[in-house]
Order: C-alpha cells, then sequence, then structure tokens
C-alpha cells in the first residue's frame, strides 16, 4: 500500500511539472563556413594581430630606396593624384554623373562612353606607351 501511494504521488508531482526542451543548433562564426558576416573584421583583425611573417620582397625594397628616392616616390604619388583629381573633375558633370567623352593626357587615353542609352558607362583607360588597355563600368 505504501509502495501504490508513493507511487501515485509521484505521478501527480511529474503530471503537474511542465518540461521544455529545445534542439541544440550549432551556429559557426566564421562566415566562411556559414556564420554572421559580420564577424569577418574582428577575424581578420585577430589573424593580422597573430601574423609575424613579413614579405621579404617588400622589406628589401623599401629598404633599398634612400631617402631621397622615398621622397620622389612620394612626389610622384602626389602629383599623379593631382592629375587623378584634375580628370576626374573634367569627367564629372555638374550633377556628380560621369560625362561621356575622351581625356589624352601623354601617358593615357581615357575614354568614358555609354553604349546604350540609359545603360552603363564604360570608362576604358589605355597605356599609349604599351597599348595596355583596362576598363570598368558605372551602373
Amino acid at each position: 500500500m505504501k509502495k501504490m501511494l508513493f507511487t501515485c504521488a509521484a505521478m501527480l508531482i511529474m503530471g503537474s511539472v511542465n518540461v521544455f526542451a529545445e534542439q541544440i543548433v550549432y551556429t559557426p562564426v566564421n562566415p566562411v563556413f556559414g556564420g554572421n558576416p559580420n564577424n569577418a573584421p574582428g577575424l581578420l583583425a585577430s589573424a593580422n594581430a597573430q601574423n609575424n611573417y613579413k614579405d621579404p620582397a617588400a622589406v628589401n625594397a623599401l629598404a633599398q630606396l634612400t631617402p631621397l628616392q622615398q621622397f620622389n616616390q612620394n612626389l610622384q604619388q602626389f602629383v599623379l593624384n593631382r592629375i587623378a583629381a584634375s580628370v576626374t573633375g573634367t569627367i564629372i558633370g555638374a550633377n556628380g554623373a560621369l560625362v561621356p567623352g575622351t581625356i589624352t593626357t601623354t601617358d593615357f587615353t581615357i575614354v568614358v562612353s555609354q553604349p546604350v542609352a540609359n545603360g552603363p558607362l564604360t570608362v576604358t583607360t589605355t597605356d599609349r606607351n604599351t597599348g595596355q588597355t583596362t576598363f570598368f563600368q558605372v551602373n
């Protein structure tokens, strides 16, 4: 009788307790493996902080330049940036949109074209010395 009473009491207690369970789902951290893409900058920063490798070619190239050569290289980059800003000013209209046309410098020819009306603009840059071209489209 005691055993039956104990079993009934246990069933009453167990019956009044609600038990909830949920499936455990693994979510990777790394976006390469399906994780949140917002984790990428943090993972890259962590990897770069741990990376002690220095490219010997880059270190040697910089070490071989004298201060005068480094200054000339910086000056050349500054002049090229100013020229690029000037060219950009001539191919961008007042409303900020690219204007089709051709710009010719000593070394480069830059052609902004719009092959299809209301289509993307194509910017083609040609090196006049080597004939190599590169292009990109602006939608």
